[in-house]
C-alpha cells in the first residue's frame, strides 16, 4: 500500500459531501489551519461553512489538490461514484493519496473500495465517526480501520477533526466497529422506549425515571458494565456470570410480571429474560452430562438454580444413597429437562408439599420461587388459597404458613434467604 510521504503540516486535506458529518469536518479542519478542497453536488454548499471554501467542480478535481480526502456521502452508491465514477478521486490519483471513507456502508463494499484503491496504488481507511451533531467542533470520534502504515500517514488529518482517533483494526474493522456502536445505541433506544412505558402505565412520569438513572449511574458505565469484565477472549470472569444470573432473571422476571398487569408490550423484555443464561455466558441446561462427577456437580448447579445461590452448601461430600440420589437424579435429570421450566416444575411440587403439609419444605419451595423472580407475594397467596380448595382448610394452613415465612424472609431489610436445606 502507497503510504504518505508529506510532511504532516503540509499534508492537504479534502472532504466530499457537506453535509451535517462533511460539513462539519471541513469547518474543523479550516479552524486548524488545513483548509480542505471540497465537492458536493450542490454548488453552495458550503456558503455557511466557516472558513470553508466553495466546493470544486469535481471529486477528480478534490484529489488533485489534496492528499487525504475524507469521504462523507449517503449511501454506498454515492461512495462507488464519487471514488471510483468517471470524475471520482481515483481518476485523479497521485502516489501518497489515502481516501477515509465516513460513509456507513455494509462491510463487503467497504472491502469492494478498498481493493480498488489498492489497484490504484491509494490508500484506504474506513472510518465510522460519532456523534455526529459534533462535527464542525472537532467533537466526533475516529473509529478507523485500515493498515497501520496507511493510518499513520493520515494520523495528522485525522487528528485535525476529531476529538480522538480509534485504529480498530485492519480494513473494515472501523465499520465494523461503528455498526457495532449503533445497535448499542438502537437498542438502548428501544429499551429506554419500554421502560418508559412501563413507567407511564405504573403512573410515573417519566421525567422521575430519567432523573433516577442520571443520579445512579451519571456516567453511564452500567450500560457497558459486562463488557468492561470480560477478558481479551471476550469471556467473563470465572463466578461473576453465576452471580449475575439470579438477579437478572428476577429483576427481568419482576419486570415481566408487572407489565402484564398494566397490559404493556415489553418484547426485548422477553428477549433478554430468554437469553439470561447466553448473556451471563453460562451453559444452557438442556441436557446433563456423562461423567458421575459432571453429573453430581451439574446436580448441584441445577438445586442452587432451583433454590437460589448458596443452597447446595450444605449437601455433604459424602452423601448417603438417598442423598446422593437426590442431587444426581432428582437435580440433574429431572428439574433440568426442556420440557417444563423451572417455575413450572415449582408449581407441581408446591402442590405436591401442599399435600403433606410440611410448611418449612413449602418455605423452601416457595422461597426459591422468590428468590428467583418466577413467583410474586401475590401470586403465592393465590397458590395457597387454589390448593386450599383441593387439599383441605387443615393441609393450607401449613401451605399459608409456609409462603408466608418465605414471603417475610424475602422482604424483611437486608434479609438472607432461609438456610434450612431440605430435599426436595
Amino acid at each position: 500500500m502507497t503510504t504518505q510521504n508529506t510532511p504532516s503540516d503540509t499534508l492537504r486535506s479534502g472532504v466530499i459531501g457537506l453535509g451535517m458529518i462533511g460539513g462539519g469536518v471541513a469547518v474543523s479542519l479550516a479552524r486548524r489551519g488545513r483548509v480542505p478542497a471540497v465537492y458536493d453536488i450542490r454548488p453552495d454548499a458550503s456558503a455557511n461553512l466557516a472558513g470553508v471554501s466553495d466546493p470544486l467542480s469535481s471529486p477528480a478535481q478534490v484529489a488533485e489538490e489534496s492528499d487525504v480526502v475524507m469521504v462523507a456521502v449517503v449511501d454506498a452508491d454515492q461512495a462507488r461514484a464519487v471514488i471510483g465514477g468517471p470524475d471520482g478521486l481515483l481518476s485523479a490519483a497521485h502516489p501518497g493519496l489515502t481516501i477515509v471513507l465516513q460513509a456507513t456502508v455494509a462491510l463487503p463494499v467497504v472491502r469492494e473500495l478498498a481493493d480498488l484503491c489498492a489497484e490504484h496504488g491509494v490508500g484506504f481507511i474506513d472510518c465510522g465517526v460519532t456523534p455526529g451533531d459534533k462535527a464542525a467542533e472537532n467533537g466526533m470520534v475516529a473509529i478507523i480501520g485500515g493498515d497501520q502504515d496507511t493510518v499513520d500517514a493520515a494520523h495528522p488529518v485525522l487528528e485535525d477533526w476529531a476529538k480522538k482517533v480509534v485504529h480498530c483494526g485492519p480494513t473494515g474493522a472501523g465499520m465494523a466497529t461503528k455498526i457495532a456502536r449503533n445497535v448499542i445505541t438502537y437498542g438502548s433506544w428501544r429499551t429506554v422506549a419500554e421502560a418508559a412505558a412501563l413507567a407511564r402505565a405504573a403512573g410515573v412520569d417519566t421525567a422521575r425515571l430519567a432523573e433516577v438513572v442520571d443520579t445512579a449511574d451519571p456516567e453511564g458505565r452500567t450500560l457497558l458494565q459486562l463488557l468492561r469484565m470480560e477478558g481479551p477472549d471476550g469471556t467473563l470472569p470465572a463466578g461473576i456470570g453465576s452471580k449475575i444470573e439470579p438477579l437478572m432473571t428476577k429483576d427481568l422476571a419482576a419486570a415481566r410480571d408487572l407489565a402484564t398487569t398494566l397490559g404493556v408490550d415489553v418484547p426485548l423484555v422477553e428477549v433478554a429474560q430468554a437469553k439470561v443464561r447466553e448473556t451471563t455466558q453460562l451453559p444452557e441446561v438442556t441436557e446433563t452430562p456423562g461423567e458421575a462427577a459432571d453429573l453430581h456437580q451439574f446436580g448441584l448447579e441445577m438445586m442452587d438454580q432451583v433454590y437460589g445461590p448458596g443452597f447446595s452448601a450444605a449437601m455433604p461430600e459424602e452423601a448417603d444413597p438417598f442423598t446422593a440420589e437426590t442431587v444426581d437424579y432428582l437435580f440433574a435429570k429431572v428439574w433440568s429437562r426442556p420440557g417444563l421450566s423451572v417455575r413450572d416444575r415449582r408449581l407441581l411440587t408446591l402442590g405436591v408439599a401442599a399435600t403433606v403439609g410440611r410448611p418449612e419444605l413449602i418455605q423452601i419451595i416457595a422461597n426459591g420461587g422468590l428468590v428467583n423472580g418466577e413467583l410474586t407475594a401475590d401470586q403465592l397467596g393465590e397458590a395457597a388459597l387454589h390448593l386450599a380448595t383441593y387439599t383441605g382448610w387443615c393441609k393450607a394452613t401449613a401451605t399459608h404458613a409456609g409462603i408466608t415465612a418465605a414471603i417475610a424472609a424475602n422482604t424483611e431489610p437486608d434479609s438472607t434467604p432461609d438456610d434450612t436445606k431440605e430435599s426436595k
